[in-house]
This record gives structure tokens, C-alpha cells and sequence, in this order.
């Protein structure tokens, strides 16, 4: 049986910790970080590699900000997005990784232990 953790985490720090996860919890947003792994773009860049429209994107964009995932640099008259936080890519690693080894033990039963059955 697991041991408790000495530490356990308040409620002041278990909110924006959920906060975070429910932004990453939606697909489009995690689309648009893709996009924005190779570096900077624009709104209408993000609308072209996306297909989204520019009130959903920018809709997005606002609530990643807000929690500081990315970051928003004006230049002339455009904006540009950026990741501000880059673990945020070492966290989807971390869940691609698990889910990869999921997926694995599942599929274990299934996995021909004899070539005769073939």
C-alpha cells in the first residue's frame, strides 16, 4: 500500500494546478501548440494551420495566455504567440508516454505467442 505524501497539497495550490489541466484538456488548444513548437506566429498564421476560424482561435489564445502557457509579443500591427512555459511540451510528453505504455500492456493478451497460429 502506498504511504501518504508527507506533503500534502492545499486547496490554494490544487486549484490552479486543475486550472492548467483543464486548458489542456481541450484538443483545439493543444492543436495550436503544435503549431507553435517550431516558434512564433501570428493569428493569421495560427488561422491557416489550424482551420480554425478568428474568433475561435482567438478565443483560445486568450485563455492559454491567461494562464501563462503562451505568451502575446505585439509587433507593428499584429501579434505574435509564443509558448512562454516550453515544459508544458515535457508534460504532453510525460502523458503521450504514459498512454503509450497503456496501450502496450493492453495489447499484450493480444500478441501471437506462437508462429503456428498464423
Amino acid at each position: 500500500m502506498k504511504q501518504p505524501s508527507p506533503h500534502p497539497l492545499s486547496l490554494d495550490v490544487l486549484a490552479p494546478v486543475a486550472d492548467y489541466f483543464k486548458v489542456l484538456s481541450e484538443t483545439s488548444r493543444l492543436q495550436i501548440l503544435n503549431c507553435l513548437h517550431e516558434g512564433p506566429m501570428n493569428v493569421m498564421e495560427l488561422t491557416e494551420a489550424t482551420g480554425f476560424s478568428q474568433a475561435n482561435l482567438s478565443k483560445h489564445l486568450k485563455i492559454m495566455t491567461q494562464v501563462g502557457i503562451l505568451a502575446r509579443q505585439p509587433k507593428g500591427v499584429s501579434a505574435y504567440y509564443e509558448i512562454a512555459d516550453p515544459k508544458v511540451f515535457e508534460l504532453c510528453q510525460v502523458v503521450r508516454d504514459s498512454i503509450g505504455d497503456r496501450l502496450r500492456q493492453q495489447a499484450q493478451p493480444f500478441q501471437l505467442q506462437t508462429p503456428e497460429l498464423v
